[in-house]
C-alpha cells in the first residue's frame, strides 16, 4: 500500500513535468535549458550557485523551486522579476542578488521564497487576488471567512489555503436569514508554477542531481563507514530490501541514491530518525551526524 501510494504521487507528478516542461523524465540538463530560456544566462547562473551551495539532501527541493520559477516567468513574463510591490518588497530580481528576507517567506531559502512568490502571483492573475485565507488542516466548510458587505446567495469568492493554492467559498444563506459561506473543496486548485515546483520535485526524487559542469562532484565525496555501514544495516533490519539499500555505501552519492529508493516517508515512525541522521552523513555535517547517530543507538 505504501509503495502504491508513492507510485502514483510519482506518476502524477511525471504527467504534470509532461504537460508543463514536455519532458518525459525531470533532468537537471533540461530544466537548465528550459531556466535559461526563460529566466536568461545571469539569472539562471545566480539560481544555480544557490543550488550549488544548498546541502544536498536540500538540491532537490531547491531544483523544485527554480522549475517553479521558470514556469511563473512564462506566465507572468520576465518583466515580473523587475517590478517592486507596494513600497514594501524590492523587486525579485534584487532579491535574487541579495539574499534579502521578504515577508511571508522569511523562513525559505532565497530559492523557495522566489518561487513562493511568483507561484501566489500567478494564482493572483488567474483568479484575482484572495478574498480571505484559511488552514486546511481543518476542513470545516461552513463559516471559515469574513464576507463582504454585498455579498449575496451564489456569489464564489477566491480563497488561498496555500502557496499557489485557491479554492472558492460560496455565500448561502442560513436560516436566520444571514449570509454565510461553505468552501468547495471540488474547486482546489494550484498554479502552473506551483504544480511545476510540487512535481519536479516528486518526479526528480531526491538525487543525485549533478550541475552541469560541476567539479569536484560533491556526489563522489567518502563518507563515514563508520556511520554508513550501521545506518544501511539499521534499514535492513526495519523492512527495506537488499534493492533498495544498495550496495555498500561509500560515497555521498550512494547515501543519496539509497534514501531516494528506500521511501523512508512512506514508513513507520521510527524512519524519521533514521532519516535524521543519514541525511546528516549524505550532507557531510559530522556533528549533527553525532548527535543523529546517538539517537538510533538503541535500534543499532
Amino acid at each position: 500500500m505504501r509503495e502504491a501510494r508513492a507510485e502514483d504521487a510519482r506518476n502524477q507528478a511525471r504527467q504534470l513535468i509532461r504537460d508543463l516542461l514536455g519532458e518525459e523524465r525531470p533532468a537537471v540538463p533540461s530544466l537548465v535549458r528550459h531556466a535559461r530560456e526563460a529566466l536568461g544566462d545571469e539569472r539562471t547562473d545566480r539560481c544555480l550557485d544557490l543550488v550549488r551551495w544548498a546541502p544536498l539532501t536540500r538540491r532537490s527541493s531547491e531544483l523544485a523551486a527554480l522549475a517553479g520559477l521558470l514556469i511563473g516567468t512564462r506566465e507572468l513574463g520576465a518583466d515580473w522579476w523587475e517590478r517592486p510591490r507596494d513600497g514594501k518588497r524590492p523587486p525579485p530580481h534584487e532579491v535574487l542578488h541579495s539574499n534579502l528576507a521578504v515577508e511571508p517567506w522569511t523562513d525559505l531559502t532565497v530559492l523557495e521564497m522566489l518561487a513562493a512568490w511568483i507561484a501566489d502571483d500567478a494564482a493572483d492573475a488567474v483568479w484575482g487576488p484572495p478574498a480571505a485565507s484559511v488552514d486546511l488542516n481543518s476542513w470545516q466548510a461552513e463559516d471559515r471567512i469574513p464576507l463582504p458587505a454585498d455579498a449575496r446567495p451564489g456569489l464564489r469568492l477566491v480563497v488561498a489555503f496555500d502557496v499557489g493554492g485557491r479554492l472558492d467559498a460560496v455565500v448561502v444563506l442560513r436560516d436566520e436569514g444571514k449570509p454565510g459561506s461553505n468552501l468547495d473543496f471540488a474547486s482546489l486548485r494550484y498554479s502552473r508554477p506551483a504544480e511545476a515546483q510540487w512535481s519536479w520535485g516528486v518526479a526528480a526524487g531526491l538525487g543525485p542531481h549533478p550541475l552541469p559542469g560541476e567539479h569536484p562532484d560533491p556526489y563522489a565525496e567518502e563518507v563515514d563507514s563508520a556511520a554508513a555501514d550501521p545506518l544501511r544495516q539499521w534499514a535492513l533490519r526495519h523492512g527495506a530490501s537488499v534493492d533498495q539499500v544498495g550496495p555498500p555505501w561509500r560515497r555521498r552519492g550512494d547515501v543519496i541514491a539509497a534514501i531516494e529508493r528506500v521511501d523512508w516517508m512512506w514508513r513507520s515512525g521510527e524512519w524519521f530518525a533514521w532519516w535524521r541522521a543519514v541525511s546528516a552523513l549524505a550532507d557531510g555535517d559530522g556533528p549533527r551526524l553525532a548527535a543523529r547517530m546517538d539517537d538510533l543507538d538503541e535500534g543499532l
